[in-house]
């Protein structure tokens, strides 16, 4: 399936709640404060296990945008 972010790569769970929010890979990572390869891994590398200071900060991100990720995409 083609989206428009994500120009048909696998994605995470993740990956594709932000293509379907209409959030841009580099629009959270500025908000969160994070590098463009730890969002990248966040959003196309289903074995990385980010840490809680890492999902801390993309949650806080999210809220600044008006999101809320769900619990469950960030498989622990």
């Amino acid at each position: 399936m083609f989206n428009l972010f994500g120009l048909g790569k696998k994605r995470t769970e993740f990956g594709s709640w932000l293509d379907r929010e209409g959030i841009s890979q580099i629009e959270l990572e500025e908000k969160a404060q994070l590098s463009r390869g730890t969002i990248s891994r966040l959003c196309n590398d289903k074995e990385y296990k980010p840490k809680h200071s890492t999902l801390a900060k993309v949650r806080r991100g999210l809220k600044t945008l008006g999101k809320d990720v769900p619990e469950d995409y960030f498989k622990m």
